[in-house]
């Protein structure tokens, strides 16, 4: 997946995919919608999980299906499972509305364990 830049200390209020390059503040993508290939909304980005032994993502965390922010379920979507669609300024995840609701998820105030490999091959294997 190629990210664009927003540039560092830009002035400019778009969202995703402004600027050019390959590296991208993550507070651009919080917040940010996610839709399916269907143009569906799937909700919208949290958080970014990074591995701090290489520097890269490694999940997106996405809030879906709440209503004002009560309710929601959380999502550990691993990063290369979603793409950027710099044209309709949102990432798309390849999956359905029913397949996201039956995925692996967590509630806001128990948040996983990212360094258990049970938990993340259960969400790597789910997504791919």
């Amino acid at each position: 997946m190629t990210i664009q830049s927003t540039g560092y200390n830009s002035t400019n209020t778009n969202r995703a995919g402004m600027g050019t390059g390959t590296v991208l503040a993550s507070s651009t993508l919080n917040g940010e919608n996610v839709r399916n290939a269907a143009g569906e909304d799937l909700g919208e980005i949290k958080d970014l999980m990074v591995d701090t032994a290489n520097g890269t993502v490694q999940y997106a965390v996405l809030s879906f299906g709440g209503w004002l922010g009560m309710g929601d379920k959380l999502f550990a979507v691993p990063w290369n499972a979603m793409r950027l669609d710099t044209e309709n300024h949102c990432l798309v995840l390849d999956v359905s509305k029913d397949r996201l609701k039956d995925a692996p998820g967590f509630d806001k105030d128990n948040w996983p364990d990212f360094a258990d490999t049970t938990f993340t091959n259960r969400i790597s294997n789910y997504y791919h």
